[in-house]
């Protein structure tokens, strides 16, 4: 009688805990299905704004930002995987009465301190670097977390073919940034992530303009 017992409360306990993992489950699914809508806005608004930071100085009513269908060629594949990077979305910059006006490429650092750093960078019709726009980071703070502060402004307005970082003063005129101090990896990650941006647009200019 005794095991009887036993056995009727475990599968009444078993039973309990069932209902109540189904019943989260459920809930967790529509909380998801409620929610989701709202985080797809509030993830394209967060694209909209960090285009427009890597491509400033036209005006928000001026711009139009147009997602493309792109696929790095062999060679700069290669280069981005030695590197630790990879694109993401492309988009052309345009006018609104159509006028091209360049591209803002999505590029991810895997090799963050903190992880993953995704950024935006923006190259206009010549080659130059408009403006970079990092959107998730997740480094040390007081450190690593100054790249927005001390990095991107370094970007704008230079027209090189690569960047690289330097700990002893970048030199005018050159294609260096001055490093984060005791930032090296952050750094490292950032200049690569936008070395990818901008050899991935500089590819799509030497092709001509792409509009998919």
């Amino acid at each position: 009688m005794k095991n009887e017992h036993n056995v009727k409360t475990m599968l009444k306990e078993a039973g309990i805990l069932f209902a109540i993992t189904l019943l989260a489950g459920l809930l967790l699914g529509l909380i998801y299905e409620l929610t989701k809508e709202p985080r797809r806005i509030q993830q394209e608004k967060a694209i909209q704004e960090a285009c427009m930071a890597a491509f400033p100085g036209q005006g928000e009513a001026e711009l139009a930002f147009e997602a493309l269908e792109y696929t790095p060629g062999s060679e700069l594949t290669a280069r981005l995987a030695e590197n630790n990077v990879e694109i993401g979305t492309v988009f052309q910059a345009s006018s609104q009465d159509g006028v091209f006006l360049g591209y803002v490429v999505e590029s991810a650092s895997k090799k963050g301190y903190g992880g993953k750093i995704v950024l935006y960078v923006g190259v206009d019709v010549d080659g130059t670097v408009k403006g970079v726009s990092i959107l998730d980071i997740s480094e040390t703070p007081g450190l690593g977390m100054e790249a927005p502060n001390v990095l991107v402004p370094q970007f704008a307005g230079r027209n090189v073919d690569q960047f690289v970082f330097t700990k002893t003063g970048a030199a005018e005129g050159s294609n260096e940034v001055d490093a984060i101090t005791s930032a090296t990896i952050t750094t490292r990650a950032v200049v690569n992530a936008v070395n990818g941006g901008l050899s991935a647009a500089r590819e799509l200019l030497e092709g001509g303009v792409v509009n998919e």
